[in-house]
């Protein structure tokens, strides 16, 4: 059993969740604090994806860095580099199509922080970075972690996206997704299953580890609550 695929699939949704887990802290904080139109239109364009089918986001971004786009033309010219149709083009499709579960997720976290920590931290001369980083984003962790591992499991599973603009080909391109779907297309049912069991087992750790995280935290902050009203 040819175990590139999954190597592939791993390192493809690892670099995705990089880049998500930075947009998506940066911007919902940014949204959570623009006034409410800015934050309707922004929200509305930033949680796109989340309802457009894979195949249109793959196509839009055909259209954005094929070989014969501005984008794509300009960087094969300039770099020689190919944006399409290789290993890290499905990168780009699996940023967009994870990027709204990290932005929602972190938004609501951001929403339903207490302002008055924050507040009381720049009394105290502190800056509005030292703040953000040291003070708001340990207290929404919880929901910033949830994000993170829910764009994560989105990118391990993308296909529709990731078949227009990377492709399929075995030891380059193939991801788990790309190849269960080219084993079914071929008859090779036995081993498409294998692949299938594979990725669930990869999910089911995953939503696990989540979850146990989650407890976690609800177990740290229970006696924080009960010291509290004992005092």
């Amino acid at each position: 059993m040819d175990w590139y695929p999954l190597l592939n699939s791993l390192r493809i949704a690892a670099a995705s969740t990089v880049v998500v887990f930075l947009a998506g802290i940066w911007l919902a904080n940014l949204v959570a604090r623009a006034p409410r139109g800015v934050r309707a239109v922004l929200d509305v364009v930033l949680t796109l994806p989340l309802v457009l089918p894979p195949t249109v986001v793959g196509y839009l971004l055909l259209l954005m860095l094929g070989p014969r786009r501005p984008l794509g033309l300009w960087f094969m010219e300039t770099f020689s580099i190919k944006l399409t149709m290789v290993w890290y083009a499905a990168v780009f499709a699996t940023v967009v199509v994870s990027f709204p579960l990290m932005y929602r997720t972190a938004r609501g976290a951001f929403e339903s922080f207490d302002q008055t920590l924050a507040d009381a931290a720049r009394t105290l001369g502190r800056s509005d970075a030292w703040v953000f980083w040291r003070v708001k984003l340990p207290c929404c962790r919880q929901g910033i972690v949830a994000g993170s591992v829910l764009a994560f499991a989105r990118a391990l599973g993308e296909y529709g996206a990731t078949s227009m603009i990377a492709g399929y080909t075995p030891g380059s391109t193939a991801t788990v997704s790309t190849t269960v779907y080219q084993l079914w297309r071929t008859g090779d049912d036995a081993l498409a299953l294998q692949w299938v069991l594979v990725n669930l087992a990869i999910s089911a750790v995953v939503l696990i580890a989540m979850n146990m995280f989650e407890a976690r935290q609800r177990e740290g902050a229970a006696p924080r609550v009960r010291r509290r009203s004992v005092g």
